[in-house]
């Protein structure tokens, strides 16, 4: 494509495919999974194309490694509207004995698991994508980057977003199509992407019709939820003062579990490290979704609203910084937690490399009082690891929307703003 703006899965995508027969390419729709694979494939299967898909259909069903013929690596686009493609590819890569051989994007689970037989361990890899990042939107300058981080380099960054820019990027969302487009117009798409989950694509997952007022009021709460560890129970109980159906706790089990497989949430994981104390660690994943504009919609908001109220603009901003830092953790080969203890010690996200070495980071909006909490709360958890059993932080970070430069505080502190940060 001639306007194609990099991916950081691009580089990862040519790394799977040089250890692997297969890459799974998963994620939510709209957020560039085609056109990523598009970039290295070699010959195309649209699997989903109006004027093939019920052919291609039937030779899934009776002859599949017919579709498996082509260049490679052979892309195959929306590949789980006929999951037993998933055991003819596994078949065709033990046979092929060859790396790089096919791509599968998908951007919601099999409504059937049953018919695929075989995991495909071994064979094929997967690659989780996101909407973009700011780096990767061209929003964020890239002047600070986590791995000079973690390898303890000085770092210089500046920052051009404001408060204002922060609070659109936040409603517009990392949606490849929306990024070129005119604000107002922009701002339209989260919600239409919004509409389309709660009216189709959350019952069109497994075929089981679901409320589209219920799916509207579970957003809601979860929005309100956004980077807590809110259980189901809680959920429900918030949905039950605007629900006038009867509601039960596995029914929202049922509807969570519905939006993971469509990719629309994204939940962070607890990280539980060596402590000196016998402080309990808080085990429950926290509440995020896979793009902030999708919160934002559910709770039928924009950015003045968000600008107007800063308590709400806080955790908005949060799954905004988790939705960057995943994708930013990932292509350095790591993971990333958030940590809370019994004693209600916070932080909201956690770094963890494959080799052991992790970082700290805070999320604020900015302001020195906000700031200096963070900063706070990132010394006083690396006061209670126990180095003798785990490494020393490489690096602790409180990162921010506001503020125009990166700097290091006297007590080791950075100081980051989102809008000069990559990988």
């Amino acid at each position: 494509m001639k306007d194609y703006k990099k991916r950081i899965a691009d580089e990862i995508l040519q790394r799977k495919l040089k250890g692997k027969g297969a890459v799974l390419i998963e994620g939510p729709k709209w957020c560039g999974k085609t056109t990523t694979a598009e970039q290295i494939a070699q010959s195309v299967l649209y699997m989903a194309n109006p004027e093939s898909k019920n052919q291609n259909l039937t030779l899934a069903d009776i002859n599949p490694s017919t579709l498996l013929k082509g260049k490679t690596p052979r892309l195959i686009d929306e590949w789980q509207i006929a999951p037993k493609l998933w055991d003819a590819v596994r078949f065709e890569v033990d046979h092929r004995n060859e790396e790089g051989q096919f791509i599968l994007t998908g951007s919601s689970v099999p409504a059937d698991k049953n018919i695929i037989t075989h995991t495909g361990t071994g064979r094929f890899s997967l690659l989780l994508m996101r909407p973009m990042t700011l780096y990767e939107s061209l929003e964020s300058t890239g002047t600070v980057s986590l791995k000079d981080l973690f390898a303890s380099k000085n770092i210089s960054g500046v920052s051009k977003l404001s408060l204002n820019d922060i609070a659109f990027v936040c409603c517009r969302g990392g949606w490849p199509r929306s990024i070129s487009m005119e604000k107002d117009i922009a701002l339209d798409q989260a919600y239409d992407y919004y509409d389309a989950i709660v009216n189709s694509d959350i019952s069109k997952v497994d075929g089981i019709n679901r409320e589209s007022a219920r799916v509207k009021n579970l957003m809601k709460s979860y929005a309100r939820n956004v980077g807590t560890q809110a259980s189901n129970e809680t959920l429900k109980e918030d949905m039950i003062n605007n629900d006038s159906f009867s509601l039960d706790t596995d029914t929202v089990f049922s509807y969570i579990n519905a939006l993971k497989k469509i990719f629309v949430v994204d939940e962070v994981p607890a990280w539980n490290p060596n402590l000196r104390s016998k402080t309990v660690v808080r085990t429950s994943d926290t509440r995020y979704f896979i793009d902030t504009s999708i919160a934002v919609a559910s709770l039928g908001l924009g950015p003045d609203d968000l600008i107007n109220d800063l308590n709400t603009f806080g955790f908005i901003f949060e799954n905004l910084c988790v939705r960057d830092l995943r994708v930013y953790a990932e292509s350095l080969n790591g993971n990333l937690y958030h940590y809370k203890d019994s004693s209600s010690l916070e932080c909201d996200a956690v770094i963890h490399l494959r080799n052991g070495s992790y970082g700290l980071i805070e999320i604020k909006l900015g302001g020195d009082k906000l700031i200096e909490e963070g900063a706070s709360n990132l010394l006083k958890l690396k006061s209670k690891l126990d180095i003798s059993k785990m490494k020393n932080p490489s690096f602790m970070m409180v990162l921010t929307a506001t503020g125009d430069y990166a700097y290091k505080r006297n007590d080791d502190v950075y100081v980051v703003p989102i809008g000069c940060l990559k990988n």
